[in-house]
């Protein structure tokens, strides 16, 4: 992985076997003999880890190690004693040392150590910037990111907000198709009206159509007065449809008509409303795959989708789950009435590693229960359990022996789950992703046993 580790000893021989061993690692070393010439290099330049010995003349390890502690929190101290005690230990992890090797240094285990604490202070440093890079990324309101993924919604959002063509939000649930819509709202010319939203899998279906296009008093048995429905009341602004892919068939033509037509004609009405409302829709549906089973109109979902947004899951959108982590603990602490605390960098390392299935939603949830959790300061042990616990799965397979290789199927078989998992089941995402028609991916699926 590399990165840069300063070495402290004032044995010239140890300080070149250790420059050497760390080369061979493909980390780049520079020495220093004393504790006070560490601090004034660690002040001068960036270390990703610092190795010291625990005997040094004048100030020793311990004192450097609480200094550097002190001073710079987010670089990880890895401390070097001869003696290989129980108290020696105890001291450096005291001190603020994140891990420690006894001599003679076996090789063999001073790599992974110093890879793991380079990685450590990577991960110190970007956490200790992610309040400044959150004032950088409010632009977008609520949408918070900093990666190419959400650059790329960023810059698609503000090019479609100019016009009036409509909007089809697509994604995983909990990804934010909501805060996607209402950022479209707020950059259009209609951001002075009003922003009205349905969920369609939440209303009863016998109540879908009143609600979008009102009613007339005796419509139906609780009509006991004239309303208005969202189109009319979203005049002037955005209306926002939500599970869109959950609509009735049988409503599906009625709102195809309203949306050419731009009327709406209310529940037992004989006359029709003009709406001048802009419409985008969201779905965590593969709505081509449910036009080809009969449950969605195509000619519907033309109409819907002039311009599509996909957004990415949170697992696709690499370190901006730091960013969004810390966005929900100073909100969290801020309605507590605490003071917002950073995230330790062994929360952060937790925080990465876990596949967030129920995306931006179920991080929100996590630090939620985290803040709320917490005494002095979060900790791994107030993050839920199958966060601190989760171990990463892997498609490659590192294998020697032949009896271990798994078959040419296997591997496919491995690689198009891993496909199909990262997209949310959405075959026609996933067949794009993986070079194949959707007849050939449904082929595929079925000869090797894949449940979508």
């Amino acid at each position: 992985m590399g990165g840069r580790i300063l070495i402290v000893d004032d044995d010239d021989t140890t300080c070149e076997l250790l420059e050497l061993a760390l080369a061979r690692g493909g980390f780049e070393a520079q020495s220093a003999a004393s504790g006070p010439e560490a601090l004034r290099l660690i002040e001068a330049a960036d270390f990703d880890a610092v190795l010291t010995d625990l005997h040094l003349g004048g100030m020793d390890g311990l004192e450097l190690c609480r200094r550097v502690f002190q001073a710079r929190p987010d670089l990880p101290v890895v401390v070097i004693t001869g003696h290989a005690s129980v108290g020696a230990a105890v001291g450096a992890l005291r001190a603020g040392a994140y891990d420690f090797l006894t001599k003679p240094i076996d090789e063999n285990l001073l790599s992974p150590v110093v890879v793991r604490a380079a990685e450590r202070g990577r991960l110190g440093r970007e956490v200790a910037r992610l309040r400044r890079a959150l004032e950088q990324t409010q632009r977008f309101g609520d949408l918070i990111g900093k990666s190419d993924a959400m650059l790329r919604i960023f810059d698609l959002v503000e090019r479609v907000a100019e016009s009036e063509a409509s909007v089809l939000v697509t994604g995983e649930s909990g990804t934010g198709k909501e805060l996607v819509a209402r950022s479209i709202h707020q950059r259009s010319q209609r951001r002075e009206g009003p922003f009205v939203a349905l969920n369609c899998a939440a209303v009863p279906p016998t109540l879908v159509e009143s609600e979008l296009f009102g009613h007339v008093r005796g419509a139906f048995t609780d009509a006991k007065g004239e309303r208005d429905g969202l189109f009319v009341r979203a005049d002037a602004g955005t209306l926002f449809l939500d599970e869109i892919g959950e609509l009735p068939l049988e409503i599906q033509p009625k709102l195809l008509r309203a949306l050419q037509e731009r009327r709406v004609r209310p529940v037992g009405g004989a006359r029709e409303r003009d709406f001048d409302a802009r419409l985008v829709c969201a779905t965590h549906r593969d709505l081509e795959a449910e036009v080809e089973a009969g449950r969605f109109r195509e000619d519907l979902l033309y109409r819907i989708d002039v311009v599509r947004v996909e957004v990415p899951p949170l697992r696709a959108r690499g370190r901006d789950v730091l960013l969004l982590a810390q966005a929900f603990v100073e909100r969290y602490a801020t309605r507590g009435g605490t003071d917002s605390a950073a995230l330790d960098p062994e929360i952060a390392e937790k925080l990465l590693a876990y596949d967030w299935p129920g995306n931006v939603r179920e991080l929100e949830n996590c630090i939620e229960r985290a803040v709320a959790l917490a005494r002095d300061s979060i900790t791994v042990a107030d993050l839920p359990r199958k966060v601190r616990e989760h171990v990463s799965e892997r498609v490659l397979v590192d294998a020697d022996d032949p009896s271990d290789m798994p078959t040419l199927d296997e591997l496919e078989r491995r690689y198009i789950t891993k496909v199909m998992r990262a997209l949310g089941g959405n075959k026609t995402q996933a067949a794009r992703v993986l070079g194949l028609d959707r007849r050939t991916l449904y082929r595929r699926l079925d000869k090797l046993g894949i449940d979508p």
